[in-house]
């Protein structure tokens, strides 16, 4: 199946840098709703089967432009939430940040026993991600949306795409409504199409002042 993965719009904490991770989440900047409203004419050329996003807030409001264009219900699924931050949860110093991308990355490289400080580990995080992602294929659709978030995004990825490096994920941003598309499947093994760093309808919608510490690469957490 074709598989299309969009990190939600900008929210306040994305603004200032804050690890927010927490259910239900805060809803969408102004800019982070001209992101969403720009999606539905980004994928204008995609023959979307369905739509899917997280439990959290800021994906559903990500969504609901393309679902109402589309005339599809957008499907809220259980794991396919964030990264939980743990004990890093609403911090924004550099520290907490690079603590908080090391441990994820480690994940993306395999290394699933380590843990968020006070929060799960690798285990946790493809268990549930991978549950629903195996819905979705198990549905039989040729192409699905998934509105989920910058670090569970680009996790996912490293640890189940076969054509790269799971270091190309710590390597690349992941900016607001940017997209990555892989095809494939959980039996066959999954191929990175697309990665498309910047926001879906072009980059002037991105915020360069913003420090979106989920979204940044491994080495900017580390300067």
């Amino acid at each position: 199946m074709r598989l299309i993965l969009i990190r939600h719009g900008q929210t306040p904490a994305n603004v200032l840098g804050q690890l927010d991770t927490a259910h239900p989440g805060p809803g969408l900047t102004e800019r982070g709703l001209e992101q969403a409203a720009k999606i539905p004419d980004a994928l204008r050329a995609e023959p979307i089967d369905a739509i899917f996003a997280s439990t959290l807030v800021r994906t559903q409001l990500t969504a609901a432009p393309l679902a109402a264009d589309r005339g599809l219900a957008v499907t809220i699924l259980g794991g396919i939430h964030e990264i939980e931050a743990g004990d890093l949860e609403g911090k924004s110093d550099r520290d907490s940040v690079r603590a908080y991308l090391e441990t994820v990355f480690a994940w993306g490289v395999g290394d699933l026993d380590v843990a968020m400080p006070g929060g799960p580990d690798g285990h946790n995080f493809f268990g549930r991600f991978n549950a629903d992602l195996a819905e979705i294929v198990e549905s039989g659709l040729d192409t699905a949306v998934v509105v989920s978030h910058g670090a569970a995004i680009r996790v996912w990825v490293a640890g189940n795409a076969s054509n790269i490096t799971p270091q190309f994920v710590g390597e690349h941003e992941l900016m607001n409504t940017g997209i990555v598309i892989l095809e494939g499947s959980f039996d066959e093994g999954w191929t990175l199409l697309e990665w498309e760093s910047t926001p879906v309808g072009g980059a002037l919608l991105s915020d360069e002042a913003a420090a979106d510490p989920t979204g940044e690469t491994l080495e900017e957490a580390r300067e």
